[in-house]
């Protein structure tokens, strides 16, 4: 179960235990919520039921068996700093609702990572919304915040989080990695995410030993040079480095054609797993990419224009570009440690829900 052990070839469960309304619209219709903080709150008691049936049906025992079926040994799960429970640092966004929450999470979690264990998959932890949020993304739980590197307490709420995903799941056969933060944003200071991620290290590392789970950080949306001589051995051990690779939101990447996003995928992005290889001495994993090229589609509140490369192409040339597209990105992702598509499904679109991926032919039907 070491960082060096076989490579992670995975997916994401995303809008699961934390919502993203692009992914499920259907369980905010009728809602002006943007996020799982508004969700809640808007709905008021309303939102555990509603909350409590889509944690039942979204991902099931039936889809673990067919991650597994299909040769994948991963999974990653992200989760909300709520979900333990109400002791929470209070955020104005909640209003009157000290805790508007939805408790009941834990229990969701611990299912599964029993049907992980079931199917021979490794899961990896991955705390994705921190109190006052880390990035002012709707999947950050509150939409355009960015105030969790603003307050002691939301910083030791996080440890503390992370501390007790550690101790809880230390001894489950299931647990391969936990990840301290998930795309904390770019202006939250390097050194105060470094000591962040060299705290977090620490208090995991009380309940879970280094040869048997990993400690994983994300990049910041920052350059791997910026990491160069971090968490380095011996002092730090089984460590992994994450970065997710998109091509949707940056206007430079909108403006491609296929070829240039196969180019940078098969160029850049190879290019760049060298380079992390060479200098970073960390294993890697690319958590996240997806064949998401259409902005529209993955943020409600983008400003367009919303052109893209598939756009003016017939159905067999979307066809053929997404499967290209696809196999130019596995290519270089291959190179690292490991990878996770973002997301095993989604209700609206096909380019980021990996069952439809698979089963349309755009990525391979099996993954041994």
């Amino acid at each position: 179960m070491h960082a060096n052990s076989p490579k992670l070839r995975g997916v994401n469960l995303g809008s699961w235990l934390l919502l993203e309304r692009w992914m499920v619209p259907s369980l905010f219709e009728g809602l002006a919520a943007t996020d799982e903080t508004s969700f809640c709150t808007e709905l008021g008691s309303a939102a555990a039921k509603r909350l409590r049936g889509h944690w039942q049906r979204w991902i099931t025992r039936e889809d673990f068996a067919w991650i597994a079926e299909r040769g994948l040994n991963a999974v990653r799960i992200p989760y909300g700093h709520w979900i333990f429970g109400p002791d929470y640092p209070y955020h104005r966004t909640y209003g009157d609702k000290p805790h508007p929450f939805v408790e009941g999470g834990i229990e969701v979690l611990d299912r599964a990572m029993d049907w992980a264990q079931e199917f021979g998959l490794r899961v990896m932890l991955d705390l994705h919304a921190a109190p006052g949020c880390q990035n002012g993304f709707d999947n950050g739980g509150i939409m355009g915040v960015c105030e969790w590197h603003t307050q002691p307490e939301y910083l030791d709420h996080a440890l503390s989080v992370l501390e007790r995903i550690a101790e809880r799941y230390r001894a489950h056969p299931a647990l391969h990695a936990i990840e301290c933060l998930n795309e904390p944003r770019w202006d939250v200071p390097t050194e105060y995410l470094k000591d962040f991620y060299v705290a977090a290290y620490e208090r995991i590392r009380k309940h879970c030993p280094a040869e048997r789970v990993a400690v994983v950080f994300h990049d910041g949306f920052r350059s791997y040079r910026e990491y160069v001589g971090f968490m380095q051995a011996p002092e730090y051990r089984n460590v992994i480095f994450d970065l997710h690779r998109y091509q949707c939101f940056d206007r430079r990447d909108i403006d491609l054609d296929i070829f240039g996003h196969k180019a940078k995928a098969g160029g850049e992005w190879r290019d760049e797993a060298d380079a992390i290889n060479a200098e970073l001495r960390l294993p890697a994993v690319c958590g996240e990419w997806s064949l998401g090229l259409d902005l529209r589609v993955v943020s409600l509140w983008a400003e367009g224009p919303f052109n893209h490369a598939l756009e003016h192409m017939d159905e067999f040339q979307q066809h053929v570009a997404n499967r290209g597209y696809g196999a130019s990105q596995l290519l270089a992702f291959e190179k690292y440690l490991g990878w996770f598509f973002w997301s095993y499904k989604t209700e609206t679109t096909p380019a980021w829900c990996f069952r439809d991926c698979v089963t349309r032919g755009w990525l391979p039907s099996h993954f041994r």
